[in-house]
């Protein structure tokens, strides 16, 4: 497990770029955190980290927003997720065999239908600036630093 003390969403963005350079394809990473948290902002820095630039937008309105590179990275936002019929619709269980890594926020939704090998990001805001991120499920990432 991996605790780290973020004090601006710049290094929220540069925890996020070491642990994007460290995943792989078929990778999960579910957020946990309220709104405000930093889950966009910490995708931010995995797209970077992944070598797929800086342009990521919370995918609030649109479910899923994908960006392409050696790897894809799919976006999701589970917040107005009901039921499993809901799920179905974004396309969730067709990108889960795709082999793309799968950055989902509002997690807590659709904890039943996460793979068992899931990589769990909890952002706990502290302050204005300040958060704490727990990184669990992969040891990859265990002694990364910001």
């Amino acid at each position: 497990m991996l605790e780290k003390i973020s004090r601006s969403p710049e290094e929220t963005i540069e925890l996020g770029k070491k642990i994007g350079a460290l995943l792989k394809e078929g990778d999960v990473i579910a957020f946990k955190g309220s709104m405000g948290a930093g889950k966009t902002t910490f995708t931010h820095g995995l797209a970077m980290g992944m070598g797929l630039g800086d342009e990521v937008y919370s995918p609030t309105f649109t479910l899923v927003n994908e960006y392409r590179g050696k790897m894809t990275l799919c976006h999701f936002d589970m917040y107005r997720i009901e039921s499993a019929g809901d799920l179905e619709t974004t396309g969730f269980y067709d990108y889960l065999s795709d082999g793309c890594v799968m950055a989902i926020e509002w997690s807590e939704k659709i904890i039943p239908f996460l793979p068992k090998n899931t990589i769990f990001i909890t952002i706990e805001q502290i302050d204005e600036n300040t958060r704490k991120i727990t990184v669990e499920g992969d040891e990859r990432f265990d002694f990364i630093g910001i």
